[in-house]
């Protein structure tokens, strides 16, 4: 009998709920993977044809996953987690709501869906340097997804695509703007100086120092990021430069005000189940909203290590930001410090 079921939109470690030394104590009894293969974010309901040959049905593939596992004992379920990285991020944000509709017209309406989102919340923002849209790593993000749905034939949740104009509909590709849309619980795992979002936003971090104008933007682009997460109920943003978490082997090891992503979890599983029993708060010592607040890529020491692209050397922070081209002299003068106590300011990551 089912305690939880868990589908994956991008490969997660088998023990994401089994942490009992972490504090998370939800059981899985069943877990399914769902390889990305469709390439349309998990929006897509384009069937192949005689004018179309390309294939995109994202969107149909969760359908058709969740009526299956129906059938192999979801129902029985009290809890359905959809969790994804990246594009599998934004892909739980567009369809943890359909999800739930789906079940509660196949007859489960006591089946609680939740959704975990990493990686996934990007920002519609003004790139750092503008270059031709070729391909989608060279679009901005905006228009890579204005293309995208006109081959994806993508379906977007209604409650978020009534809030906009006919043929604005890729707004609900960003989740601070899908995110208030939503009736299911979806908690929030985001870098807050993600690679990816730098990519689209052609900024390289590799080769040269970054220039001044770079690096005043990467700062900005945190404080973008931390202010679009502010509402969110459930959210874990460390200040670090990566791209996914739930999907690596140290994802247990990153901490947010001296609180790791598992215990976290915990935290947001017992406030879901303390509402719906019995409308107390979230526990006190057992915090859900985790924004780190220091304003450089890898302020916070429980980051995951830096190797250097050419020489495969570990760097720690320091080393990192100077190889950014940071100016501890001058950033210490401009705070008013020491370059020492800066330094060690780094270090603690205060």
């Amino acid at each position: 009998m089912f305690a939880v079921g868990l589908i994956c939109l991008t490969p997660i470690l088998p023990h994401y709920v089994r942490q009992e030394n972490s504090g998370v104590h939800i059981l899985l009894v069943s877990f399914s993977f769902i390889p990305y293969c469709s390439s349309d974010v998990w929006c897509g309901a384009s069937a192949k044809t005689e004018k179309n040959e390309y294939v995109f049905m994202g969107s149909l593939i969760i359908q058709e996953v969740v009526k299956e596992l129906v059938g192999k004992g979801l129902g029985n379920a009290k809890v359905l987690l959809l969790a994804g990285s990246s594009a599998g991020g934004t892909g739980v944000l567009l369809n943890v709501d359909r999800v739930a509709e789906q079940l509660e017209e196949m007859g489960y309406p006591g089946i609680q869906v939740r959704g975990l989102a990493d990686s996934g919340w990007f920002l519609d923002n003004k790139q750092y340097r503008r270059t031709d849209c070729i391909d989608s790593i060279t679009c901005a993000p905006t228009e890579a997804i204005r293309r995208g749905l006109r081959y994806w034939n993508g379906i977007i949740p209604e409650r978020c695509k009534m809030q906009f104009k006919e043929g604005e509909e890729w707004n609900c590709f960003f989740g601070y703007k899908i995110y208030p849309t939503l009736r299911c619980p979806v908690f929030v795992v985001q870098w807050l100086f993600d690679e990816a979002q730098l990519t689209v936003d052609n900024v390289h971090l590799t080769g040269q120092p970054v220039q001044e104008g770079q690096w005043l933007y990467i700062q900005n682009l945190g404080r973008e990021l931390r202010n679009t997460l502010k509402d969110v109920t459930a959210s874990f943003a460390p200040a670090c430069l990566s791209h996914e978490i739930i999907t690596r082997t140290h994802w247990t090891d990153i901490q947010v005000k001296g609180t790791s992503l598992p215990r976290a979890l915990h935290c947001w599983d017992r406030s879901l189940h303390d509402s719906n029993k019995n409308g107390k708060a979230p526990l006190k010592g057992c915090p859900i909203h985790l924004i780190d607040s220091c304003p450089w890529p890898h302020c916070n020491p429980t980051c995951p290590t830096i190797q250097d692209q050419y020489t495969g050397q570990e760097m720690n922070v320091i080393q990192f930001l100077m190889h950014m081209g940071f100016d501890v002299q001058k950033m210490a003068q401009q705070q008013g410090l020491e370059p020492s106590k800066l330094l060690g300011m780094l270090n603690s990551g205060s």
